[in-house]
């Protein structure tokens, strides 16, 4: 189907009966006024809650409603006197303090696009009893309903002013299973293993159940301070996808709490249009998730990494450098072995990659004729030597080992109280609360390997990294995955694209933390960084015309994004939206069904 098409289609499926959607809501909530189709109420606007029905909630939620103030709000009034401006200005790098504080998101904004923000009020959830709760009041009290896990979202979707914020932080729990088999599918499923996560959990808690004491491995998130829940609703890829899939594909079953107030389960059996719709549809959109179940895998005995940079004399040279890059890629790591990126930019060629299931002799081996290639022209020399290791596959999250082994790699989070195993990799740093300037993605189509369109590729890769960086993200993309992966993934609301897709092409920048309070970030030059952004990009898409990009790392102004984001799938996500969401409860930045509101989530702007 054509772009044009698949969106028509999409618009087109009927609504289901307001008069039907109306009786639901009344049956359940106080009378609605006549503003119910139209706005959504603010503080201080007639039917904005009552402080006694604010104080009904408190204990409904018992004792666990907020009401968020960022730890930078008195910065500028008070820098030297503020306790808590001081000590959020010294743990602002560290994504798990980020994460525990309700009113801060782990990006700060986008220039022109959003700015964090905390919610007016905040259920910092325990059990699925809050939830419930708190989607019950947010739908009785026609308030706009924000829900926050891991808080890592690029498009400002875990905040929003003057809101109502679920918050599930604290439900974190993880639980293995030896033979797990999900409601309602006894005798037609067969038992697996497989870990039941809470949705307030973070990939470093799953790692440290699932690998270092279980020996087993669950398909999560690279990044260790992502939340388990937003992961999985977007897709989820990770390090080892190029052998082990999506998250969202080795989902077997969710709980979660439906606009209406009701906790369903979702899984191949029960619910299974909603189940296959939180499998890549989108954080945030079909209901707030309290509980995951994913399959595990066996363990291979090692992981490995190669990382290095190497720096071409002349753009000749950087030119060829590309070139053997991508031939080298094609012939020797276009495989289930390899994942992560190649960087390109300032001619300089950065390697970062991971692989699975190799041991270091077989890696070297791998990589000697491409590192011979290098050594034996004067024209390259290696900004950052270039080291391949590799290390026990079940220490790979064990933030001990890695300090003592491979010191540098991971960070701790050295806070009084904090976790054993809480810790992140160095390498992201930098995202810890930054402003963003631009951030684009693409799926670049495994065609674009083939001998005749490599040329084409390299000059696109050239021509894009004089204006940005660009990387290539391997395992983003599940071209020459297993095909049992391949059809696993198959089976999710992911954009088909990446069925066929070699890597996914992202190119992004931002600049220092800009949390309101905090000095205001330079916006001439973020926007000049964001237009050199879409200039990189645009010498990818003219390559790849129709790239769709993945929702969670994506333009934050995507055009038809419905179609970037899900392909041929996203009308089947909106019926699936229309049936358990009609009255558009739930509403994220470019998430499904929000065509139908404005851009703050607070107007509807058609039945």
């Amino acid at each position: 189907m054509k772009r044009r098409d698949v969106l028509k289609a999409a618009l087109a499926i009927p609504l289901l009966p307001s008069a039907l959607s109306r009786g639901i809501a009344a049956a359940r909530a106080a009378p609605m006024s006549a503003t119910r189709w139209h706005s959504r109420v603010r503080p201080g606007e007639a039917g904005w809650p009552s402080a006694a029905q604010w104080q009904q909630l408190q204990h409904d939620v018992g004792g666990r409603l907020l009401k968020p103030e960022s730890p930078f709000a008195g910065c500028t009034a008070t820098p030297k006197t503020s306790a808590a401006c001081g000590e959020a200005l010294r743990q602002l790098k560290d994504p798990f303090y980020l994460g525990d504080q309700p009113a801060l998101t782990q990006t700060s904004g986008w220039v022109d696009a959003w700015t964090s923000q905390p919610s007016a009020y905040a259920v910092a959830a325990s059990n699925t009893a809050d939830v419930v709760a708190a989607v019950n009041f947010a739908r009785t009290h026609n308030l706009r309903l924000v829900v926050k896990g891991g808080g890592h979202s690029y498009q400002g979707t875990s905040d929003a002013p003057d809101s109502l914020l679920v918050w599930t932080r604290h439900m974190n729990q993880v639980s293995l299973h030896d033979a797990f088999v999900g409601q309602g599918c006894a005798g037609t499923q067969a038992p697996q293993p497989a870990v039941s996560i809470g949705a307030g959990a973070m990939w470093i808690d799953a790692y440290d159940a699932v690998t270092t004491r279980g020996g087993r491995y669950v398909q999560g998130g690279g990044c260790t301070t992502v939340g388990v829940a937003g992961l999985v609703q977007s897709g989820g890829f990770g390090s080892f996808s190029k052998n082990y899939g999506t998250a969202a594909a080795g989902l077997l079953e969710a709980e979660l709490v439906t606009a209406d107030g009701r906790v369903r389960i979702a899984n191949a059996c029960t619910n299974p249009d909603l189940y296959w719709g939180l499998k890549g549809g989108g954080g945030g959109s079909l209901g707030v998730v309290t509980r995951l179940t994913l399959r595990t895998h066996e363990l291979p005995a090692y992981f490995g990494a190669v990382l290095g940079t190497i720096e071409a004399s002349t753009d000749a040279a950087y030119r060829a450098l590309i070139a053997q890059a991508i031939a080298f890629y094609r012939r020797d790591l276009f495989n289930p072995h390899w994942g992560e990126q190649m960087g390109f930019s300032a001619r300089k060629l950065h390697l970062s990659m991971l692989c699975h299931g190799l041991d270091q002799a077989q890696m070297e081996k791998v990589w000697a004729p491409f590192l011979a290639w290098v050594k034996a022209r004067a024209e390259y020399r290696y900004a950052e030597s270039v080291k391949v290791f590799a290390l026990p596959a079940q220490r790979m999250w064990d933030a001990d080992f890695m300090r003592q082994h491979v010191p540098g790699v991971m960070v701790a989070d050295d806070r009084p109280g904090a976790p054993k195993h809480h810790a992140y990799w160095a390498t992201n740093v930098g995202e810890a609360a930054w402003f963003l300037h631009g951030y684009q993605s693409a799926w670049l189509p495994a065609t674009l390997l083939h001998e005749g369109r490599q040329a084409a590729l390299v000059d696109a890769l050239f021509d894009a990294a004089r204006e940005w960086s660009v990387g290539l993200h391997f395992n983003k993309g599940l071209a020459g995955a297993p095909p049992a992966e391949i059809a696993a993934a198959k089976d999710t609301a992911t954009n088909p694209q990446v069925l066929d897709a070699f890597a996914l092409a992202i190119i992004a920048g931002g600049g220092a933390p800009a949390f309101p309070g905090m000095s205001a970030p330079d916006l001439a030059a973020a926007r000049r960084d964001a237009a050199d952004i879409a200039k990189a990009m645009a010498a990818l898409r003219r390559i790849a015309p129709d790239a769709g990009a993945y929702v969670s790392e994506s333009n934050y102004f995507q055009r038809d994004w419905q179609i970037a984001f899900w392909g041929t799938n996203y009308p089947r996500l909106a019926a699936v939206k229309r049936k358990y969401d009609p009255d558009g409860l739930f509403f994220v930045h470019h998430g499904v069904g929000s065509e139908a509101w404005s851009a703050d989530g607070f107007t509807r702007l058609r039945r």
